[in-house]
């Protein structure tokens, strides 16, 4: 986390975001970094980790250097946290920002996001939110978190977890009004519960006609994953700036959702 402030700070010297506000709150906000010059460069959301009650959006800018170089602006929601709001309160706050963006650019963009930010973005794909989403260590059936002091905070019961769970949501196909790619990446270093929980979303969502694939990050672990974020170069990043690419493209413009 320490490398992540470091490397977010230097982010901001070099590159001040725009601030834009999707909803009331003093959370409510997301930051923009837009390419020097490229006001119509394809927008991709990063929605950040910290399992729904920890962290915000500026402690992530470092993502954005290697996908500005890229040409791809990148856009970070902060939101509000458990256990003063609920997991579906932040639901709907990251559906907001998403459609803030949706609204400026007229297109679904990517969404990525790691570990409860990967909980999100394949929320906001099943909605048709989303034009393509890459879920980073997700966590798409909440179900485990029952028995885990992570859920004093969440306040869950099986009806709830079960509820917000997307590996049991809709599954978006070719004819549903979003993208139909969920890429699903995971530190092959990490827990097998993670692991399990990546590998089991892309095989549900994959027999259902979505686009999925499940890619293990060698020698990498819950927090080192988001290491290939910041190379220019890497694969991870060269596989984002496709997405963006794709959605930016997307021809058909239909009604936002409600």
């Amino acid at each position: 986390m320490a490398r992540w402030a470091g490397r977010a700070e230097a982010a901001r010297a070099a590159h001040a975001p725009e601030r834009i506000a999707y909803g009331p709150g003093a959370r409510e906000g997301l930051d923009l970094f837009t390419p020097e010059g490229q006001p119509e460069a394809p927008v991709a959301v990063f929605l950040h980790g910290g399992y729904w009650q920890a962290l915000d959006g500026a402690a992530f800018h470092g993502v954005a250097p290697a996908l500005l170089s890229q040409g791809i602006a990148l856009a970070i929601p902060t939101y509000d946290l458990a256990p003063a709001v609920s997991l579906g309160q932040i639901l709907r706050q990251v559906r907001a920002a998403t459609e803030r963006i949706r609204a400026r650019t007229g297109y679904r963009p990517l969404v990525f996001g790691h570990s409860a930010g990967g909980h999100m973005a394949a929320a906001l794909l099943s909605e048709g939110r989303a034009g393509a989403a890459v879920a980073i260590s997700g966590v798409f059936d909440l179900l485990p978190l029952l028995e885990t002091s992570l859920n004093a905070a969440l306040r869950l019961d099986p009806l709830m977890a079960t509820a917000l769970s997307p590996i049991h949501w809709p599954v978006p196909d070719g004819s549903s009004p979003g993208g139909t790619t969920l890429d699903c990446w995971v530190g092959a270093d990490e827990s097998a519960g993670f692991r399990r929980q990546s590998h089991t979303m892309a095989d549900r969502w994959g027999a259902a006609g979505a686009d999925t694939s499940v890619r293990e990050l060698a020698g990498l672990n819950h927090f080192t994953v988001l290491d290939p974020l910041f190379e220019a170069g890497s694969p991870e990043v060269a596989r984002l700036v496709e997405l963006a690419r794709d959605c930016a493209r997307e021809t058909h413009r239909e009604a936002t959702p409600a």
